[in-house]
């Protein structure tokens, strides 16, 4: 039984095959103007039809033309979190555009979810942006941030006026260190307060791109007071994969 996760996000392409419940190969790509097909062609396949179920997931899954069935990324990124480690009970999840929150079952199940998809704070491009404001890319700014001890005081929730308030630490002399921390704590406060909406409940998981960044993690820690797992996997597939258990799931059924 192969079958296929395919999660087209905003920023990147995510394809995972899985073979008889395990998975056999992914990949990760930057979203293009097809990045649904050049993912799945460089997950290992000689075709598609080498597939018997492909779930398509995402940003972009009405997009998918070759899937057998388009499922919310949500739902996904849930299973899939939940497939990497089922002791999982909160999922917080950081794309490229938005993030979300989703508290979810003893089966995997979203109990309840929230959404930000209005502004780009607290998302893999608002860390883009101030990466390049402080001139040190992104896993730069993780290892700044670790590094603070008295993180900078960023207020705003939105991207514009808080790279504004960047501009205005750096001239001030604020040690970059301190700026990043502060960035990283404001972005888990807005993520902290996104969690208790749904009900804190452990364990708790990041997935997505933003899920590689370790100051976020900590940082979500020291506001959640709790420890945020680390997946067994690239957090970045989760999508994916559970798009791939699902397809599974669907072709057992239909055997």
């Amino acid at each position: 039984m192969i079958v296929g996760g395919c999660d087209v996000g905003s920023a990147t392409g995510k394809a995972v095959v899985m073979k008889n419940g395990e998975v056999t190969s992914y990949v990760i790509i930057p979203s293009t103007t097809k990045p649904e097909i050049t993912a799945i062609e460089k997950a290992g396949l000689a075709s598609l039809e080498d597939l018997e179920y492909i779930v398509g997931t995402g940003y972009g899954r009405l997009k998918v033309p070759f899937a057998s069935e388009n499922v919310s990324e949500i739902t996904c990124h849930a299973r899939g979190a939940h497939w990497l480690c089922p002791t999982v009970r909160t999922v917080v999840d950081i794309g490229g555009q938005d993030c979300k929150v989703m508290s979810i079952s003893e089966t995997g199940g979203v109990n309840e979810f929230v959404m930000n998809d209005r502004c780009a704070a607290g998302t893999g491009k608002f860390f883009e942006m101030m990466a390049n404001r402080l001139d040190c890319g992104l896993e730069g700014l993780s290892v700044l941030s670790l590094q603070s001890e008295n993180p900078a005081a960023i207020t705003s929730q939105c991207s514009v006026f808080a790279e504004s308030e960047v501009v205005t630490l750096i001239n001030e002399g604020m040690e970059l260190v301190d700026i990043a921390a502060g960035l990283h704590s404001s972005v888990a406060g807005r993520l902290s307060s996104m969690v208790r909406k749904v009900g804190l409940i452990e364990d708790v998981a990041l997935t997505g791109g933003c899920a590689k960044n370790e100051g976020l993690a900590k940082a979500l820690e020291d506001k959640l007071k709790v420890s945020v797992i680390k997946l067994p996997t690239d957090p970045q597939i989760a999508g994916a994969i559970g798009a791939a258990v699902i397809a599974r799931e669907r072709l057992s059924q239909k055997s």
